[in-house]
């Protein structure tokens, strides 16, 4: 039998070949001690926290501590605690749960009916002058390598996506703008495959960056001098920055500021962070 192709199609997909065993001892673990320096709120009903962009939402194999969900269950000392929408493991900033089923009912139906209001910041590639609304579906890229990848498709395939893009800030040389993003829709990896098809990849996106085979050798090397060179930061540079409940019924608006190594590299290029 002849050697496999670097890649093979399975179900109409392009799939990574060989397919990448998990690698658990570089499972990020949650220290009990961090998570009061999180929250953002707590009461009865909510718990909203300001997630860093090294820790995964959904529960994992590797124990409650292993996941924010698992490490907020044993904060509560609750069964059950309902994650509202989740953020991708490299995405910082807010993230709302419910403490009861009653809550987490009411803010789902209400992000279905697209009541509750996102605003993330990003650091994209180059400059954007203007503030961009992109109105374009995306779906399934059939074409790459790594599997869960979006692309924008043709009018009348996959799911309809809408994001808008206002430019804040750019480095002086404008290799780098620091932009507001609103969400009109929430599509899987909405905001960093509407950026790449702009032409302004998200820094350090593994993915929708220069290569998303730079995201398969990351799963095989971890993080390397290399991945630095070309990505220039370890993780993308997106950070969930506002949600607003009040188009929910709720009187609240959370808020968290940049997160630490986002701030360092604006500072480091002379890009001016807006509050």
């Amino acid at each position: 039998m002849s050697a496999p192709e670097p890649e093979e199609i399975v179900a109409g997909r392009a799939c990574a070949w060989p397919r990448r065993p998990k690698t658990p001892a570089r499972v990020r673990l949650v220290a009990p001690e961090e998570i009061h320096r999180w929250i953002l709120h707590e009461d009865e009903d909510l718990l909203v926290v300001d997630k860093p962009g090294d820790v995964v939402c959904h529960p994992s194999k590797a124990g409650p501590w292993s996941s924010l969900v698992g490490a907020l269950r044993e904060h509560t000392g609750l069964p059950t605690v309902h994650l509202i929408f989740r953020l991708d493991r490299e995405t910082s900033g807010v993230v709302v749960l419910a403490k009861t089923s009653a809550m987490a009912s009411r803010l789902q139906t209400a992000l279905q009916r697209r009541r509750i209001g996102k605003r993330y910041q990003a650091i994209l590639t180059g400059r954007l002058s203007d503030e961009v609304r992109v109105d374009r579906a995306l779906g399934d890229d059939v074409t790459s390598p790594v599997f869960v990848k979006s692309t924008v498709v043709p009018a009348g395939e996959g799911k309809e996506a809408a994001t808008v893009f206002r430019p804040l800030a750019s480095s002086p040389g404008g290799e780098f703008t620091l932009v507001d993003v609103m969400l009109e829709t929430g599509r899987k990896h909405q905001i960093r495959a509407h950026a790449h098809w702009l032409g302004h990849p998200v820094v350090g996106d593994k993915i929708y960056g220069p290569d998303a085979r730079l995201y398969l050798e990351f799963i095989d090397t971890g993080w390397t001098d290399s991945l630095a060179t070309r990505l220039l930061l370890s993780r993308q540079a997106l950070h969930c920055a506002e949600i607003d409940l009040r188009p929910a019924g709720i009187g609240m608006v959370f808020q968290a500021s940049l997160a630490p190594d986002l701030r360092m590299f604006c500072r480091e290029r002379a890009i001016t962070i807006v509050p």
